[in-house]
């Protein structure tokens, strides 16, 4: 007779695009973690072209899911959810490196806690400053305003010395949640491309009345990114910001109705005008401008058909 295979209680899964550096410290990190039996890892590399397969190869345990092309973060993440077989999806970005006891000590408090589709531990910085990723959820009076700025509005600063604490809106860097909540959804909505799967998972917790639990004693080491760094050519840094936009623009018509869509979109699309023509004006920066805003006008984002990413 065959031997049944115990499923893992945890999916770890990590997206990965160009980063093969850190991702060989992230995928370390794990392999060091406490009942790494109970864990499987799924890398899903969206078209990197930096030698990313070798650096999973380096851990025979983790499975890679190449990608072709880079079809946007909410659907490599889909793609690995489909692919995980856990009771648990911790999401975590390349960029995070774990402690041999975080995986564990959240699949535990996840499973102790009821009212809670996701937990997520403290992010600290490399000096081992508390650095939390948490926000305030859009609602129809913020998200024209948030669309604009490129970013969400930060949360109130949370009390670290509580055991745990709800949470608005944490960042995908690190959160677990439970597996069938996701498949009840039938995963994220893949119109979001690169960017707001985390505030449409967040706000569909918030409707189903559960919680996100943020638990300070358990750690994560957050090295810094910022995805729209100015050495990045100005045709990625226009889509980049575009695909927030547009993300934007999704997430409202799908929440707040018609109207706020339509609000979000013009106000994307005017200010871009705005700032393209003053950045003719001013020689500074011209070509992001236009990028941009040619990009918010005929719905361009990260979906696999650019050919700059």
């Amino acid at each position: 007779m065959e031997e049944t295979q115990t499923p893992p209680q945890v999916s770890v899964i990590v997206v990965s695009y160009n980063c093969a550096g850190p991702l060989r410290k992230c995928l370390a990190a794990l392999e060091a973690s406490a009942e790494r039996d109970k864990m499987e890892v799924l890398v899903v590399d969206n078209g990197s072209v930096d030698g990313t397969p070798d650096a999973v190869a380096e851990f025979p345990q983790t499975v890679l899911l190449k990608l072709p092309r880079n079809f946007g973060f909410t659907k490599a993440l889909n793609i690995g959810m489909r692919t995980a077989k856990g009771e648990f999806y911790f999401y975590l970005s390349p960029q995070v490196d774990v402690l041999p006891e975080t995986v564990s000590a959240l699949a535990a408090r996840l499973s102790a806690e009821p009212d809670a589709s996701a937990v997520c531990p403290l992010l600290l910085t490399p000096e081992g400053e508390p650095s939390p990723e948490l926000f305030r959820l859009p609602n129809p009076g913020t998200v024209s305003a948030i669309a604009r700025a490129g970013s969400f509005l930060p949360g109130a600063a949370p009390d670290l010395a509580q055991e745990k604490l709800a949470v608005e809106l944490p960042s995908l860097a690190a959160l677990m949640v439970r597996s069938y909540f996701l498949k009840g959804l039938r995963y994220i909505d893949e119109r979001y491309a690169q960017s707001w799967a985390d505030a449409e998972l967040a706000l569909q917790m918030r409707r189903a009345a559960k919680k996100i639990v943020l638990f300070p004693g358990i750690r994560v080491v957050r090295r810094a990114e910022d995805p729209l760094a100015p050495s990045m050519p100005p045709a990625v840094r226009a889509l980049l910001a575009s695909d927030w936009a547009l993300g934007a623009s999704v997430y409202a018509g799908k929440h707040f109705g018609y109207a706020v869509r339509f609000k979000v979109r013009a106000a994307a699309i005017f200010c871009g005008l705005g700032a393209a023509l003053l950045a003719l004006l001013r020689f500074r920066d011209a070509h992001y401008h236009l990028s941009r805003f040619v990009n918010v006008v005929t719905g361009a984002r990260v979906d696999g058909t650019q050919g700059i990413m």
